[in-house]
């Protein structure tokens, strides 16, 4: 098993690759639901941040229910992060984050009085992780699958933020 401060660094580097992560809220009907967001930016205290409008059923959702999970998928492996979100609509972080790939989802872009910030704070990380190539991987799940095994793929562990 890993130390805190090696599963600490797996998860960083995970992030730090990151482009697209899933974010599931829980509806105001109870139900979970999960959607696609470009991760803006993983700060040195374990926040990620988000751009999404406000007012939206998402944002309804999270000051509902601020309880939320972020899954991020890369090369590097699969996090899946709990924590509580905010929104915010802080100019000057706005500003800070703000790029044209935003510009996109916000009628009048950067001008857009909807324009708003989910924060999520992290309480916790698990992480799926490997050092070793993707066939590799592929390859002893296969062998597992035949043999009947449980196959080791790499590293999983509950890292705290």
């Amino acid at each position: 098993m890993a130390s805190e401060q090696d599963g600490r660094d797996i998860v960083v580097k995970i992030l730090e690759k990151a482009k697209i992560a899933t974010l599931t809220t829980v509806d105001l009907q109870g139900n979970l639901v999960s959607r696609p967001l470009q991760l803006q930016e993983a700060d040195a205290d374990g926040n990620l941040w988000f751009f999404t409008p406000d007012p939206s059923p998402k944002a309804d959702e999270v000051r509902a229910n601020p309880h939320v999970n972020v899954a991020i998928n890369d090369s590097e492996g699969f996090l899946s992060i709990s924590g509580t979100a905010t929104l915010t609509k802080d100019q000057g972080k706005i500003s800070s984050l703000w790029k044209t790939s935003v510009e996109g989802w916000f009628e009048k872009g950067r001008e857009d009085p909807s324009v708003a910030l989910l924060k999520v704070d992290s309480d916790t990380a698990e992480y799926w992780a490997s050092d070793e190539p993707k066939i590799a991987s592929l390859f002893k799940i296969g062998k597992a699958a035949v043999t009947g095994g449980t196959p080791d793929i790499g590293k999983n562990d509950v890292v705290d933020l």
